[in-house]
């Protein structure tokens, strides 16, 4: 197991370098002078001069990407040219946000979709089946900022239960946090819980009809134990894999749903660094999102070793 933990952690890690290459590789890429890029026209040559040595751009690509990198490794991703702040400080007080924000969302996909496609599979041929797969086809046609706004309109505007935007921390008001995350969460979470549903009821139903399932019916054990035992437990590589999937498009779709609440996450500081060009703040939360999405996939294949003991031999 450790050696197949080494392999997928070096991969992993290769993966993150690569995604740095190519986040460096951004500014380089923007034609012309990037300092005046960022500036505008009407900047003087000196604020561009200013700016260039600032950035590092007065040295070669190579040794700049150097420098970059071995900042990023202690943590520091270089200063924000709008905020006036070190970038690592800017992502690390938004994460309280867009952390909570995509792990609700996530848990609550899960929760729902795992019970539901589980049942649907067991349900298949009655009129519970067609039913499940109706809502869930509904609910990954909806775009979750569609939905959220509907949430807005009706929880928010209409019966004032919940705030339509907005965000307080939790260690100013543990209650009003809770409730400026509620529709957010469900908003982005019940399309992923829509999208889920379907693949593990595919996933059961691939299961449900291999030879060993059958054979533990026809030996007289109980429903319950067929599936928790014999069929759930070996549809785990597949959840798993839909789980990995779907946290990665709730973070990435996190993007979105702060701009519609109003969040001050993550996704909401990227659209601001991107109106305002700033790239080194731009730089650092785009290294952000990649290092996350290939954690998760590092995760996901452990996880892969610890159902499936097969696989860490593969």
């Amino acid at each position: 197991m450790l050696g197949f933990v080494a392999r997928r952690f070096v991969t992993a890690l290769v993966s993150v370098l690569l995604a740095s290459v190519v986040v460096f590789s951004a500014l380089l890429a923007v034609p012309g002078d990037p300092a005046a890029v960022i500036l505008g026209i009407n900047a003087t040559p000196e604020a561009r001069a200013v700016l260039s040595r600032k950035l590092g751009l007065d040295v070669p690509p190579v040794e700049r990407y150097v420098r970059w990198l071995g900042g990023a490794l202690r943590g520091d991703l270089g200063e924000s040219i709008n905020y006036q702040r070190p970038v690592s400080a800017l992502i690390r007080d938004r994460l309280r946000v867009s952390v909570p924000l995509a792990v609700g969302a996530a848990l609550l996909a899960c929760l729902l979709a795992v019970p539901l496609g589980v049942f649907a599979a067991l349900k298949r041929g009655t009129l519970w089946d067609p039913l499940l797969v109706a809502a869930s086809q509904l609910g990954a046609a909806v775009p979750s900022f569609w939905l959220g706004l509907i949430f807005i309109l009706y929880f928010a505007v209409q019966l004032k239960w919940l705030p339509a935007g907005g965000f307080t921390p939790f260690e100013q008001d543990p209650g009003a946090w809770a409730r400026s995350l509620l529709l957010p969460v469900l908003a982005l979470g019940l399309g992923q819980a829509a999208v889920m549903t379907r693949m593990t009821r595919a996933a059961m139903l691939e299961v449900l009809s291999q030879d060993f399932v059958r054979t533990a019916r026809a030996k007289g054990v109980a429903t319950r134990g067929v599936v928790l035992k014999h069929a759930l437990r070996n549809a785990m590589v597949t959840i798993v894999t839909i789980l990995g999937l779907s946290l990665t498009n709730v973070f990435i779709g996190s993007i979105v749903i702060e701009q519609v609440f109003a969040l001050p996450g993550l996704g909401r500081l990227a659209i601001t660094a991107i109106g305002t060009r700033d790239f080194p703040l731009l730089q650092g939360e785009v290294l952000v999102y990649a290092s996350t999405i290939v954690a998760l996939g590092f995760l996901v294949d452990v996880s892969y070793g610890l159902l499936d003991p097969r696989i860490r031999y593969g």
